[in-house]
């Protein structure tokens, strides 16, 4: 069954009470119209194959029975959980009826008969697909036997390990173990240890284990690095036929602790006023051949993974910092978007080309900085002052555009030689950052609108892409966005149409008022989740109709992907050699699940050492915010560390405690004493724990 089959039943099984007309299913799959007569064959195969029904006035349905639904489950610490699916509620599936599921597993459940009124419940009759292949956990020793008990504890079920098949594991040990056999839903899952991580206090265990239980692969297979090893770093033959930018002044401007520089810059000014800015990204795909050892593990990764302690590149460290990057004083394939634009910042012509260049010097974020500011001389310094003023243009032409700009606070925490954080403090943004990601959105954006519009254009088709999209916010999320605003007295009206402008405008009002971080937060859950996708609906949060990336492909594989995609075009490969729709879509499905796993991955890893580090600050005061209101007490986040912990309503023991949902509080049914979210509170820590990921508050009397 091809992945357009594969889509269509997902999308009927998801709601098996419902039908669709062909028109339809090809706006909720996002598929172009040139593939719309290409579904309807897919549609007329799965009813001849009795897949799926057809019904009156040419309706398509499900051919599986309406008491089922298929979904991902999502279960809760306490043991039970809840099947999700596209639209209707989620259905309750308690812990005896949970079969051999797992957490994240997509599974078949059959739902049982309710009365009006009642939450649906179901049972899971069958796993479709496994959410993970291996389980992190610590190793037991039974009277009989060795057992794993997982870490993760949306898990509950401990795993069973025979007698030489526990790789010598001792006790309290974390190891790595896989489930070989589970008969039945009454029997304990038995398995194996295919790897021993260490004790839980050794450096780097803890944060080796999150790396396993997000299924991040931190070793090559030996024909990847084989592979890379025998590529060949002489360019002499290669030089010839590229764009010579060698004697231009180019350099990067990077992290201090980063080794794979993928983006270079220049700047100059024309003698009619005009600037000429070149992007100049490393040319990874010359590298990399499609199908290859080294491309497959790159779609399988997806991603560079930037942890508190440590980086788990895409692409082995030949690649990655030596052949690709682009360091100072060598010779470097790139390929360069070459921009001219006006004073006022308006893109005026530009080309892309395959070139190469040589940096000739590697800035790191704070010392080009200090140059700007004057702290430090450079014989760069005009250069990057003309770089400083031209971003700011370009900052300010995007934001009179819509764009919206998302602040977010970031942290970073020093580790000692044990792995262990000695401060959490806030990582500055700082002018550089915004000069060298100005450029690389503006180089982003042209990338995707020569694709999305000249080339469209020149060969009367759509081709093949990858964009870079996010989607407009639902109207609801919005209005409960404006009711949190005027709980906050600030005066907003809700749009009439949903525009990055109104956006812009009630993330400025936001800023300027004292809970403007719980503010900014509810602004972001608000927004939907960028992704990549072949068919192009704009970048909602940019203002941009058109955009890509174009700019990391050391570290992301859409990127190397547009690389590709763009030399094809170049050299007019529009035949069957290109990859087709689905394949883009596989690929851009593949790459938005890789970086939602990084992204987690590294949330938790900085998580893991901020509660390291409260350990020592137990039974201490701090300053906090109430940023979260539940029906079991509230959250209160620590601005000098930016983490959370909860003050259970249990503790609040002067009063019964009622919530207030319109007004965004919690207060006491007899005192009128209330916590309301924004305000500041003095609290005391009383517990962290590490393994629930954990923090617990109590407030003073």
């Amino acid at each position: 069954m091809n992945k357009l089959s594969q889509r269509v039943l997902d999308l009927l099984r998801s709601e098996p009470f419902r039908t669709y007309k062909a028109k339809e299913i090809q706006r909720l799959l996002n598929l172009p119209q040139n593939k719309y007569q290409g579904l309807r064959t897919t549609l007329r195969e799965l009813v001849r194959s009795g897949h799926i029904v057809k019904l009156k006035k040419n309706h398509y349905g499900c051919g599986q029975k309406t008491n089922e639904i298929v979904g991902e489950l999502r279960v809760n610490s306490q043991g039970y959980g809840f099947v999700s699916r596209e639209k209707g509620d989620d259905v309750f599936v308690s812990m005896k009826n949970m079969g051999q599921a797992l957490h994240k597993d997509k599974v078949r459940v059959r739902l049982f008969a309710t009365t009006s009124g009642k939450s649906v419940e179901g049972q899971i009759v069958e796993v479709l697909e496994r959410a993970r292949e291996t389980i992190v956990g610590t190793f037991r020793w039974g009277r009989k036997y060795g057992y794993v008990v997982p870490d993760d504890l949306k898990i509950q079920r401990d795993i069973i390990v025979a007698a030489g098949d526990d790789l010598g594991a001792r006790e309290g040990q974390k190891v790595v173990c896989k489930i070989e056999e589970w008969e039945h839903y009454g029997l304990t899952p038995s398995g194996r240890v295919i790897e021993i991580l260490g004790f839980p206090d050794e450096a780097g265990v803890d944060i080796q284990s999150l790396v396993h239980r997000h299924e991040i692969s931190s070793t090559f297979p030996d024909a990847v690095l084989q592979q890379a090893e025998s590529i060949a770093g002489d360019l002499t033959e290669e030089l010839d036929r590229r764009l010579d930018l060698r004697g231009d002044i180019i350099y990067t401007i990077d992290p201090e602790d980063a080794k794979d520089f993928d983006d270079a810059m220049s700047l100059d000014k024309l003698e009619n006023g005009n600037w000429r800015l070149g992007v100049h990204i490393a040319d990874v795909s010359f590298y990399i051949p499609e199908k290859s050892a080294l491309d497959r593990e790159a779609l399988k990764r997806g991603t560079s993974v930037y942890l508190v302690d440590r980086v788990i590149p895409m692409l082995p460290e030949r690649l990655s910092n030596e052949l690709c990057s682009l360091a100072e004083a060598k010779d470097k394939l790139t390929f360069s978007v070459l921009m001219t634009l006006s004073p006022q910042g308006k893109l005026l012509a530009y080309d892309i080309k395959e070139s190469v260049i040589r940096s000739v010097k590697r800035f790191n974020y704070v010392q080009a900085q200090r140059i700007l500011d004057g702290g430090e001389k450079s014989l760069y310094a005009e250069k990057l002052q003309d770089m400083y003023e031209l971003s700011q243009v370009l900052i300010k032409r995007r934001r009179n555009r819509g764009s919206i700009d998302f602040d977010t606070i970031e942290v970073e925490i020093p580790l000692n030689d044990n792995g262990e954080p000695i401060a959490i403090r806030r990582r500055d943004r700082l002018a550089t950052h915004r000069l060298v990601e100005e450029f690389m959105l503006l180089a982003n954006e042209t990338v995707a609108k020569h694709i999305g519009i000249v080339l469209k254009e020149k060969t009367g088709q759509e081709l093949p892409f990858i964009y870079r999209i996010h989607e407009s916010p639902d109207k609801q999320s919005v209005l409960e966005l404006v009711q949190m605003a005027h709980a906050f007295g600030i005066d907003v009206a809700p749009p009439t149409k949903i525009t990055p402008r109104f956006f812009q405008t009630i993330a400025d009002d936001f800023q300027q008022h004292p809970a403007s971080g719980v503010l900014q937060d509810q602004l972001l859950r608000t927004m939907m989740k960028a992704q990549y996708s072949p068919t192009n609906v704009g970048h909602f949060g940019l203002a941009y109709r058109y955009y890509t990336h174009f700019t990391s492909p050391i570290r992301r594989y859409p990127d190397l992907m547009v690389h590709r995609l763009l030399k094809k075009y170049a050299h007019k490969e529009m035949d069957s050699s290109l990859l087709s729709y689905q394949d883009i879509e596989k690929i851009c499905i593949k790459s938005t699940e890789n970086e939602i796993r990084a992204q987690n991955a590294e949330r938790d890893s900085i998580k893991l050492k901020q509660l390291q580090y409260l350990e020592d600050h137990v039974n201490e005061w701090f300053d906090g915010i109430i940023v979260r209101i539940v029906n079991f007490g509230f959250f209160v986040q620590l601005p000098a560390f930016q983490v959370d912990g909860l003050v259970h309503i249990t503790s609040l023991d002067d009063d019964y405690y009622i919530v207030d949902e319109k007004k965004y509080r919690l207060y006491g049914a007899s005192s009128g004493k209330e916590f309301k979210l924004g305000a500041q509170i003095k609290v005391k820590l009383i517990r962290v724990d590490r393994n629930e990921n954990l923090i617990d508050f109590v407030i003073s009397d």
